[in-house]
C-alpha cells in the first residue's frame, strides 16, 4: 500500500498563495457593503456590561418612589401645578409637587417607547427600543478647538454649520444635537433659531436642539413644519428633538424650560428630558445616590409630559455628571463618569424606556492620548452597557467647554471600534470554523490569507478605520510620518471645501429667507453659495 507525500510549499509557492490572497482581499475591500452587514451600524445590541445588579436597580427604584413621594419638587410654574395635579399629584403647603407612587407607576406603564427618531433622510431613522445603541453629538460648548494653533477661539454659527455637514458624512455618529453655542449671536431668539436652522442644513441626521423660552419654540416650529411640507408632515416623522433641562437638580422645576416643554410637546417635537447634576456638587457624592436623584427628576419629567400628552415620545435623559471633589470642577473622562452612565443606562432598561445619556467628554483640551483613552473607556462602557443614545461622545473636550472639528473624524474611527466592542461575537455551527481549520491544516497553504471564509469575512466581520495609523514602520517613514491628528486636519479641509448637503431644497430655503428675512444669520456664502 502506497501512501501519498503532500509535497511542502516552497518559499516561491508562499510568496504566490499570499499574494493571490492579497489581491483578492483587497477587491474584496473595494467592494461596497448594505448597511444591514457593515461590521459597525447604528442599533447594534449591547448590554453585555452592567454595573448594577438586578437587587441594585430595584433599591434604587425604591429610592427613587420615597424621594418623588416624600421630597418632590419646588419651583413649579402654574401650568405645570394645574397639569401635574389633574393628573393626581399633590401641592403640599410648602410649595413642593409630590408624586404618589401609583402615579409614578402608572405613567412608566403608559409612556412611549420603542418608538422612531427620524432623520430628515428615513435611512438616518433610529429606532430607540431595548438596548440599541446609537452615538452622537450634543453640548452647549462656548468654543471651537483651534488644533493648528493650539488655541481656543469662541464657537461661531458657521462652526455648528460646518460641525453638522462633517457629521453627515461620518458613519458612526448616527445623530446630531447641537454641540455648540454660536457666540457671534448674543439675542436668545436669534440665537435659538439659527442654531436649529444651521443644524437642519448641515445633515439630514436627526437633530437635537434647545430653547430658550417658550416663546423661541413658535418660529422654529414654523421653519420645521415649512422644511417637512407642512405640520402633519413634520408631526408624522419628527425629525428634530427638544434637549430639556426641566430640572434645576436637585429637585426643582426650571421655570423657563418648563415653558418650552409644554410648547414643544403641542408643537409635535419629541422632548429629551434632562436632569445634569454634578456628583458632590448638585448630586451627591455617592455614585449610587446621584443615579438616584437622577432617575428620580427624570421620572417627574415624564409624568409631566404625559399628563400634558399622554403616550408622548420622551427620552429618559439621567445625565449626572462627576466632580473633581478637589477642585468641584466637572470631570467628564473620569471613570467615575463611565459607570454612572452605564448605570443610567441599566435604569432606562430597568423600566423599558427609551434612554440617553452622556458619554466621551474628555477632561483634555485637545484630541491626545488622554482625550483617547478617556472618550473610548466612557463611550464603549455606555455602548456596553447597552445605552440607546449617547450623547456628547465625538467632538467635545474640556469637560463641555470646547469643540473639535477634527475630533469628530477621530472619534468617528474610534467609535466605529466602540460598535465592534458592541456587537460581540457571534457563535455558530459555521464561526466555530472547524471544517475551514480543517481544510487549511490538512488540505491548505497553512495559512489564511486567501481563504473563502476570510474574503468573505473580511468586510462584514472586521472594522477598520479611516484616519487611524495601521501603517508598517516603513511605510510611515515612507509617507512622511504622520501622526492621526495631521490626517484629520487634511480630512477636515477636505470635506469643508467640498460637502455641502442640498437635503433642503434651494427653493425651499429661498421661501424660509423670505419669510423669516434678517432672523437667517448663516449667509448662502458660507453654505456653498
Amino acid at each position: 500500500m502506497s501512501v501519498a507525500v503532500e509535497k511542502p510549499d516552497t518559499p516561491s509557492d508562499q510568496r504566490s498563495r499570499r499574494s493571490g490572497g492579497r489581491e483578492a482581499r483587497r477587491a474584496m475591500r473595494a467592494a461596497p457593503l448594505a448597511d444591514d452587514i457593515k461590521p459597525v451600524r447604528a442599533g447594534l445590541e449591547g448590554g453585555s456590561y452592567g454595573p448594577l445588579s438586578e437587587n441594585d436597580r430595584e433599591r434604587i427604584h425604591e429610592a427613587v418612589l420615597t424621594l418623588l413621594e416624600t421630597v418632590g419638587f419646588a419651583n413649579a410654574i402654574p401650568s405645570c401645578i394645574e397639569v401635574l395635579t389633574e393628573a393626581g399629584a399633590t401641592l403640599s403647603e410648602d410649595g413642593r409637587i409630590r408624586f404618589p407612587r401609583a402615579l409614578v407607576l402608572g405613567t412608566i406603564k403608559k409612556a412611549a417607547r420603542h418608538f422612531t427618531l427620524h432623520g430628515q433622510d428615513p435611512k438616518h431613522d433610529m429606532l430607540i427600543q431595548g438596548k440599541r445603541v446609537h452615538y452622537g453629538t450634543a453640548g452647549a460648548a462656548v468654543h471651537l478647538v483651534d488644533v493648528e494653533k493650539r488655541e481656543y477661539r469662541e464657537s461661531l454659527l458657521q462652526d455648528i454649520y460646518d460641525a453638522a455637514r462633517i457629521v453627515e458624512g461620518l458613519d458612526n455618529i448616527h445623530f446630531f444635537q447641537r454641540p455648540m453655542v454660536p457666540r457671534d449671536i448674543p439675542d436668545p431668539l436669534d440665537m435659538d433659531f439659527n442654531t436649529l436652522y444651521a443644524c437642519v442644513m448641515g445633515t439630514s441626521k436627526h437633530v437635537g436642539t434647545s430653547f430658550t423660552v417658550r416663546e423661541n419654540v413658535k418660529p422654529a416650529l414654523d421653519m420645521l413644519y415649512a422644511i417637512a411640507g407642512g405640520e402633519e408632515n413634520f408631526r408624522a416623522r419628527p425629525f428634530v428633538s427638544n434637549s430639556n433641562c426641566f430640572v434645576v437638580p436637585p429637585m426643582k422645576f426650571a421655570e423657563d424650560a418648563c415653558g418650552v416643554l409644554e410648547a414643544c410637546v403641542e408643537g409635535g417635537i419629541p422632548i429629551l428630558l434632562l436632569s445634569a447634576g454634578q456628583a458632590g456638587a448638585t448630586a451627591p457624592a455617592a455614585i449610587a445616590g446621584a443615579v438616584v436623584q437622577a432617575v428620580a427628576e427624570v421620572l417627574a419629567g415624564l409624568v409631566y409630559v404625559n399628563a400634558i400628552k399622554p403616550g408622548h415620545p420622551a427620552i429618559f435623559g439621567t445625565w449626572p455628571f462627576v466632580s473633581d471633589l478637589r477642585t468641584g470642577a466637572m470631570s467628564g473622562g473620569s471613570a467615575e463618569q463611565a459607570v454612572l452612565t452605564a448605570a443610567c443606562a441599566q435604569m432606562a432598561q430597568f423600566y423599558d424606556l427609551p434612554g440617553g445619556s452622556a458619554a466621551g467628554m474628555t477632561d483634555s483640551k485637545l484630541p491626545d492620548i488622554q482625550s483617547g483613552y478617556e472618550k473610548g473607556i466612557t463611550d464603549v462602557m455606555a455602548g456596553l452597557a447597552g445605552l440607546n443614545l449617547v450623547y456628547e461622545s465625538a467632538g467635545m473636550h474640556a469637560s463641555l467647554l470646547g469643540f473639535c472639528l477634527e475630533s469628530l473624524i477621530i472619534d468617528n474611527d474610534m467609535l466605529g471600534h466602540c460598535l465592534r466592542c458592541v456587537r460581540g461575537i457571534e457563535v455558530t455551527d459555521e464561526s466555530l470554523s472547524i471544517d475551514t481549520i480543517a481544510d487549511v491544516c490538512l488540505k491548505g497553504p497553512g495559512h489564511y490569507l486567501g481563504n473563502e471564509q476570510t474574503l468573505r469575512l473580511m468586510q462584514t466581520e472586521y472594522f477598520y478605520p479611516a484616519v487611524g495609523d495601521r501603517f508598517s514602520p516603513k511605510e510611515w517613514n515612507e509617507k512622511g510620518r504622520p501622526d492621526i491628528l495631521q490626517r484629520a486636519i487634511i480630512e477636515k479641509k477636505r470635506i469643508l471645501a467640498e460637502r455641502f448637503p442640498r437635503h433642503v431644497p434651494k427653493l425651499v430655503d429661498d421661501k424660509l429667507r423670505a419669510r423669516f428675512g434678517n432672523l437667517i444669520h448663516l449667509p448662502r456664502s458660507g453654505m456653498g453659495g
